[in-house]
């Protein structure tokens, strides 16, 4: 007897609908199973045979074929065990196939007949909405989730048993539909917290001095930019960093699902709660490989980069990672997307971050203080080397972090707070998104060379201040380009219509750090 079943597989962060095709025949008793599979895939007949016996499901001796369609993509996972069972229950006659019309089946199975979570729950259900299927049955660890998308009725299973005790029913069809209402939806969607936001209780008023540097993540939040702190250790880099979600706008709805989404890929939902409202932020150790950051492995999956799409990486102590571990950023800071190719296809991960670097001037953080450094310019030029002039061509503001005075540290003074920085950020963004009104752009960051010319002119006056800017800072093009879009960002927070030379001043104050620590010592 022949039975189809359908579920769904991720391939990158977007979702395809599997049929998963079973054949029950005389013949010698085997359980053959094709379709292009991985090496967990393969490992479902095992677990799906002795699943069902612990549930008390015998198998007769028959020759059991089972084909997951489309052949001709890689399905990785273990989600196809539950639909398997189904359909091998379906074909062996256990269960009528009108019962499995228009539900989707995705789950792991253990061996005891318990239903487990799998990764990538979110993206599927929504392509089941989209199909118009009627119902998604998804593992119960993965129903906070499965409930996030709407128009389509979700069912938490815990076991198999669970399942067809529905399924076995005239009426399971009905059942099977409300049950989304009698299990309710998980408190931490009903609230919409997601997850917890640890930089909530950091606020810039914590942070005495450094107002060059506060007004430099001013202008990187308002504009999307990327930023270099540079500065001796103890002077805050690491403490402003932290505090730069707390500046930055919102996540939209649609921002919050793409993030959301790619964690569900990732299967950190379940440690991270529910929809994710909160600019991702994270900051690895200088250790990191360049794998972790990019994605990919065995069994491909988003990276670092990926994970801190539409929020901020934070790279501290940024020459004590490896050369090769930095280059991987530069594709990612300019397509915004981390491609991934190997021999059974490509995927493609987001990658719209903001990066943020720390880094010390020298070995021993002190230079160019030559009372305390005792480093040789060898010693300078080979650790500041270990960052590419690629790598830093690509930030937008490089700002010096000097040591405070003790009188500053000490100071009982009200600094001005998140919030304020907060307003002034957001009104310089809605003036970029009503600039930006019909395209893709989301930001100035976001602007190419086309956009620049258009958004970015100059008059005579701005224009032959930063043509002798471009010659005595021997930009490149890239450079100029920063230039004049993190200029733009300025004048947005001045609320002024044209970029004045007072803009570009400023713009090119964020610029001289990259000539006074690298071309002087080179």
């Amino acid at each position: 007897m022949y039975s189809t079943v359908y579920t769904g597989a991720v391939r990158g962060i977007e979702s395809y609908l599997v049929q998963v095709e079973v054949d029950c025949s005389q013949g010698l008793p085997c359980f053959d199973m094709v379709g292009y599979l991985g090496n967990e895939v393969r490992e479902a007949r095992e677990r799906v045979r002795v699943a069902l016996r612990n549930s008390g499901i015998r198998l007769p001796a028959s020759h059991v074929t089972v084909n997951l369609s489309p052949a001709d993509i890689r399905k990785e996972g273990t989600g196809f065990d539950l639909p398997i069972a189904i359909g091998v229950l379906i074909a062996l006659g256990q269960l009528p196939p009108e019962v499995t019309e228009g539900i989707l089946f995705l789950g792991e199975l253990g061996l005891n007949g318990e239903v487990r979570p799998v990764k990538g729950v979110l993206p599927i259900v929504r392509e089941a909405a989209r199909q118009k299927y009627k119902c998604c049955i998804v593992p119960a660890d993965n129903l906070d989730e499965a409930v996030m998308v709407p128009d389509i009725k979700v069912h938490g299973a815990t076991t198999l048993i669970d399942i067809l005790s529905f399924l076995s029913h005239k009426d399971s069809a009905e059942n099977l539909f409300s049950r989304k209402h009698s299990l309710g939806v998980s408190s931490k969607y009903n609230q919409k917290q997601g997850k917890e936001n640890k930089q909530k209780n950091m606020d810039f008023a914590d942070v005495n001095g450094q107002e060059t540097v506060k007004r430099g993540a001013e202008v990187a939040a308002a504009g999307f930019h990327h930023m270099l702190m540079i500065g001796p250790p103890g002077s805050g880099k690491t403490m402003i960093a932290a505090r730069l979600p707390g500046i930055l706008p919102e996540l939209t709805e649609q921002e919050s699902l793409e993030v959301t989404t790619i964690y569900s890929v990732a299967g950190e939902l379940q440690r991270t709660g529910g929809m994710i409202r909160e600019r991702p932020f994270l900051s690895p150790h200088h250790t990191v490989t360049a794998l972790a950051l990019t994605g990919g492995g065995n069994r491909i999956r988003p990276g670092l980069i990926s994970l801190a799409h539409r929020g901020v990486l934070f790279l501290d102590e940024m020459a004590e990672f490896k050369r090769s571990t930095l280059d991987v950023l530069r594709q990612p800071l300019e397509e915004k997307r981390v491609q991934i190719s190997r021999q059974f296809g490509t995927y493609e991960y987001p990658a719209d971050f903001m990066l943020v670097g720390a880094l010390n001037p020298c070995p021993c953080g002190y230079y160019p203080d030559r009372n305390k450094c005792r480093c040789t310019d060898t010693e300078i030029r080979r650790y500041l080397g270990r960052i590419s002039g690629p790598i830093l061509d690509r930030m937008d503001l490089m700002v010096e972090t000097p040591a405070l005075d003790f009188s500053e540290i000490l100071a009982e003074r009200k600094n001005e707070g998140s919030s304020e920085i907060r307003e002034r950020v957001l009104q310089a963004r809605k003036i970029q998104k009503k600039r930006f009104t019909g395209t893709e752009l989301q930001s100035n960051a976001d602007m190419k060379t086309v956009q620049v010319r258009k958004y970015c002119k100059l008059g005579l006056t701005e224009e032959q201040f930063l043509e002798k800017a471009f010659a005595a800072m021997h930009m490149s093009a890239r450079g100029y380009h920063r230039i004049l879009k993190v200029a733009r960002t300025i004048a947005d927070l001045d609320h002024a219509g044209d970029i004045s030379k007072k803009h570009l001043a400023e713009a090119i104050l964020y610029r001289k750090t990259d000539q006074k620590y690298w071309e002087e010592i080179r």
